[in-house]
């Protein structure tokens, strides 16, 4: 049996421990997650009550149209509902995207490092990856991007704000990016973190669609509404385009549980608001001590930190978890030194920074020895 020559050698995705694992192997009664970008607050009661309703149709197939859902984001962005294709998580809207767009003969342009999936999914299609080197200060370099546009590109990745580092494209630096950008290149706006900019100039895209027809716009419930383990996330863009790929879409591609959850949470913005404004009061804690010890950070407009700390992040991830904090190491992305932290409640955070701190005195007295 021969599969696709670029399947071979392509690394699977490889999951964090379990958080009953790691107690098990470093026998530890309680472990903290931080690696994931997972809402520490949970989700909106209100979702939790229609996960609970919605268990009566365990049964009857879903709704292959995601209408109920539809109709409360195309209300709540301003959109029409054709303008919208549901995923099992964005990763889903993405893949789609790139089966319905990318060939052998085709290039698609990126940042580096930047989430793993436009990669993952253009090399399955076949077609050429051109990534372009973020910043020194870990942005989208958006002028080396354009460059790298020709005849043959077919999508241009932007993550915005950019995991794993954090930063964003201002409003200005984006549109002007638009109307540079061919128009047969399609301009993908991957906002997974949106909810928590804080940015007065972070730009709002869903206007840009009735000008830029080649725009899509990626969302997510798996933030901010804490329904990461629902995975349901959407597209939005032009009829036109949302239309070549819905024959992707496979028919009961997501779940009742997620339809009823995303649907009443996308109503509770109270929620939403509130679990953003807990994260920026406990993200300013990590960039003082991170002032205070005098480590380089990526100014971060979502609710993850990255952080220089002048050693492998392998070790730092290592000796982390042997405190009981699942963090990521930065080594597997792209930042070797670096260590990126969900910024997680007020307690997980004292102690998943006592314990950096714990590291940097150890090093301190090893290296003054």
């Amino acid at each position: 049996m021969q599969a696709k020559p670029q399947l071979y050698g392509l690394p699977a995705y490889k999951p964090g421990k379990p958080i009953s694992e790691v107690k098990q192997e470093l026998g530890l009664d309680q472990v903290i997650k931080l690696a994931s970008n997972e809402n520490p607050y949970g989700s909106s009661e209100k979702a939790k009550q229609a996960i609970i309703d919605a268990v009566l149709n365990s049964a009857i197939y879903p709704d292959g149209y995601s209408t109920l859902l539809r109709t409360k984001v195309s209300e709540y962005l301003g959109v029409d509902g054709e303008q919208l294709i549901f995923g099992n998580g964005t990763d889903e809207v993405i893949q789609f995207l790139c089966r319905a767009f990318l060939t052998p003969k085709d290039n698609t342009v990126m940042a580096n490092p930047t989430f793993s999936q436009y990669k993952l999914n253009a090399v399955i299609e076949g077609a050429e990856v051109r990534e372009v080197p973020l910043t020194e200060v870990g942005e989208h370099d958006l002028e080396e991007m354009l460059n790298q546009i020709d005849e043959h590109t077919k999508i241009v990745w932007i993550c915005n704000p950019n995991n794993p580092s954090g930063n964003y494209i201002t409003k200005e630096a984006f549109e002007s990016f638009l109307k540079k950008v061919p128009e047969h290149v399609i301009v993908a706006s991957d906002e997974a973190y949106i909810e928590y900019t804080i940015a007065e100039d972070y730009p709002d895209n869903i206007p840009l669609l009735e000008q830029f027809p080649n725009l899509v716009i990626l969302r997510t419930f798996s933030k901010a509404y804490g329904l990461a383990s629902l995975r349901i996330g959407y597209g939005v863009a032009s009829k036109e385009l949302i239309q070549v790929m819905e024959p992707l879409r496979p028919a009961f591609n997501t779940t009742t549980y997620a339809h009823a959850a995303a649907a009443a949470a996308i109503e509770d913005q109270e929620f939403v608001l509130h679990s953003a404004k807990k994260n920026r009061v406990e993200l300013e804690k990590f960039e003082s001590f991170c002032q205070e010890h005098s480590l380089f950070y990526y100014p971060s407009q979502t609710n993850f930190i990255l952080i220089d700390v002048g050693i492998p992040g392998d070790e730092i991830f290592s000796y982390l978890l042997s405190k009981g904090y699942i963090t990521r190491s930065g080594e597997a992305l792209g930042f070797p030194t670096c260590i990126r932290i969900s910024i997680g409640t007020e307690k997980e955070n004292q102690g998943v920074l006592q314990a950096l701190s714990q590291l940097l005195e150890e090093r301190t007295t090893i290296s003054k020895s």
